[in-house]
């Protein structure tokens, strides 16, 4: 999942400054699953940008609130037009794709995105959300054991653990498990340490998102979908 944090309230009440009546929008599937955007988030933050706006003496703020399924998606966008057209501006709890996308699909009303976007991670127990992929364009976890060097090694590497290591932890941050002493255990542990010894060539940047916006097109999906009538 995609998982994000809410910016601080200085900030989103800065961002609400010149507004009267909002829309603020969450999203019920990745920032739900981690706490930070979903329909009780936003259910939450209602009432707190209003109280905060009265306390320090402000107008008043309206606030109306929605959760689509998901914002990254164009099609569960469309049933919020009436309350977006009702709004002065709009306020995203989704991740940055879906800031954009109510951006594009709603051009006439100013978005703004509530949460900053982490990065592509799991859940490791409740509260608590780590990083596993970089979306780097190839994917190598059949050679590693289903453990991301570009993700868990702190530098990287394709081959093998720097000399830093420490106690199996990484000498760029202590509290991190050295990336590459886990790939060794889980090779072991399938009985497939010989696939250390495999060099994998330098990676090709050039399918990661290096420069330019990226995209993934399925031609039959599309060809079917000219072929329905109406």
């Amino acid at each position: 999942m995609i998982v994000a944090e809410r910016k601080s309230m200085e900030a989103v009440l800065g961002m609400m400054a010149p507004y009267r009546k909002i829309l603020i929008v969450g999203c019920a599937t990745c920032t739900s699953v981690c706490l930070a955007g979903g329909e009780r988030e936003v259910a939450t933050l209602a009432p707190l940008v209003r109280m905060a706006r009265q306390t320090r003496g402000e107008p008043p703020l309206e606030t109306l609130e929605a959760t689509a399924q998901r914002q990254c998606d164009r099609e569960f966008l469309m049933p919020l037009a009436p309350q977006v057209e009702a709004a002065e501006a709009v306020f995203s709890m989704g991740c940055g794709c879906g800031v954009q996308l109510l951006a594009e699909t709603f051009p006439n009303r100013r978005v703004f995105p509530l949460l900053d976007t982490k990065f592509m991670g799991v859940t490791v127990e409740p509260g608590w959300w780590a990083e596993r992929c970089r979306g780097c364009g190839e994917c190598i976890l059949d050679r590693t054991g289903g453990i991301c060097p570009i993700t868990r090694c702190s530098k990287g590497l394709l081959n093998g653990p720097c000399g830093g290591y420490r106690n199996g932890k990484c000498e760029v941050d202590p509290t991190v498990d050295c990336g590459w002493l886990l790939i060794f255990e889980r090779l072991k542990a399938l009985g497939e340490l010989e696939r250390m010894r495999e060099i994998l060539g330098p990676k090709d940047w050039s399918v990661a998102a290096v420069g330019r916006p990226r995209n993934v097109v399925r031609q039959d999906v599309k060809a079917s979908r000219e072929e329905v009538p109406g």
